[in-house]
């Protein structure tokens, strides 16, 4: 993707959450820069379960790692189970990243993105001064408005 005056090249894996392949997931983690950990707003047990993915991230990389909590499919908010305010303390008491968006409606998923990117070390934007300063952590928390049982850890 283009950011900025640069092209950042963000490299995928969707573990779907099944456990399954839960004994790749260290694998993947180890190697990675960011964390997406994605639950469904309409299903509260996935949102439940982000812990468990976040845990496992920082049981792996500790403080090493940028994570993000994305609260998916906001094109179902009639059927939400998750408050965005549940979503936030969640990615507040971990210190993470938060935002919600939906993959089907593609709402936020540009901006899902791009934060990352601007996230990422070595990343660097101008002060108001002038000066060139390194991105460390970006708030992704968007308070605007697929089934799946667990959530899920795109590493």
């Amino acid at each position: 993707m283009y950011l900025d005056d640069r092209t950042i090249r963000l490299q995928l894996w969707d573990t779907a959450g099944q456990e399954r392949f839960r004994s790749l997931i260290p694998s993947y983690i180890r190697d990675s820069s960011v964390c997406v950990v994605v639950y469904d707003i309409t299903n509260r047990n996935s949102f439940l379960n982000t812990s468990k993915w976040i845990d496992d991230v920082r049981a792996e990389r500790g403080t090493d790692v940028i994570i993000v909590l994305v609260g998916n499919k906001t094109d179902l908010n009639d059927k939400r189970q998750v408050t965005v305010d549940e979503g936030e303390k969640k990615a507040k008491e971990y210190n993470i990243m938060f935002i919600e968006t939906s993959a089907k409606a593609g709402y936020n998923v540009k901006a899902l993105f791009r934060k990352i990117g601007q996230a990422l070390p070595g990343m660097e934007s101008h002060s108001e001064d002038g000066q060139r300063e390194t991105l460390t952590k970006v708030d992704l928390t968007d308070t605007s408005a697929r089934k799946e049982e667990a959530s899920s850890c795109a590493c």
